[in-house]
């Protein structure tokens, strides 16, 4: 059962995940993509969990790599990235804020920095 709970946890996380970079990309670049949102999520979450464990200098490589991971799948360069990186951190954080005032969630979502 634990491998059940554990891989719905994942996939929910990842959809908010997903629906914030999709969100902060379709407002910075005008377009939306949602397989490229759910990539780019994943592809992320992959490199946040490779890094964000190493002292010091984690999270900062973390996050630098995650701006890359999305200027990687989105195009515009490095300002549109950190843009979306942005815009999306904050749609996912209103979203979850939303769900767990509402008691169906906590404050967390894979394929987002810092929720």
């Amino acid at each position: 059962m634990a491998l059940v709970d554990s891989l719905v946890v994942f996939l929910v996380s990842l959809t908010l995940g997903s629906i914030g970079i999709y969100i902060g990309g379709r407002i910075v670049t005008g377009t939306g993509d949602i397989g490229k949102a759910v990539l780019t999520a994943l592809t992320g979450a992959i490199v946040w969990s490779l890094l964000a464990w190493l002292p010091f200098f984690g999270p900062i490589l973390a996050l630098l790599s995650w701006i890359i991971v999305i200027n990687f799948y989105y195009s515009g360069g490095w300002v549109n990235a950190i843009l979306i990186g942005v815009t999306s951190w904050l749609a996912t954080i209103v979203i979850l804020y939303l769900l767990s005032a509402g008691g169906i969630t906590e404050l967390d979502a894979i394929g987002i920095p810092g929720t």
